[in-house]
């Protein structure tokens, strides 16, 4: 069974950075590729950036250049490290995983797509 689990998110003010963490089971290890969605309220989730099996990633036009995905495989993990934090930014963030290959290739993401999902982490941002 694939189990994600987040943590990272908090309140920090505008210009901070939060590096979220999204630990996963050993099942996931061999996903096609991992991603982060955000979800603020009253608004659909969006895909923020992902991540692919051979380390190649991508982002949504808002965050490049402020955030950064990576993945470390000895520790089962996916960071989003996210610099230069604005108000827009806050939302509830989650890391998803995917099995096709299809889905991965697909921009926007289509979260539908996505087979796993974490609980999702909490991030404000003060202006």
């Amino acid at each position: 069974q694939v189990q994600l689990v987040e943590s990272g998110g908090g309140s920090v003010q505008a210009g901070g950075s939060l590096r979220l963490s999204c630990t996963y089971s050993e099942a996931a290890y061999s996903s096609a590729c991992m991603a982060w969605f955000r979800q603020a309220p009253g608004k659909v989730y969006e895909g923020v950036a992902l991540i692919d099996s051979a380390g190649t990633t991508r982002y949504e036009d808002s965050v490049k250049g402020r955030f950064t995905i990576s993945r470390d495989y000895t520790m089962n993990t996916l960071f989003l490290q996210m610099n230069g934090l604005a108000p827009d930014d806050a939302a509830m963030y989650y890391c998803a995983a995917a099995t096709t290959t299809s889905t991965c290739v697909q921009w926007p993401l289509m979260p539908t797509r996505f087979n796993y999902w974490g609980q999702g982490t909490q991030v404000t941002v003060s202006s």
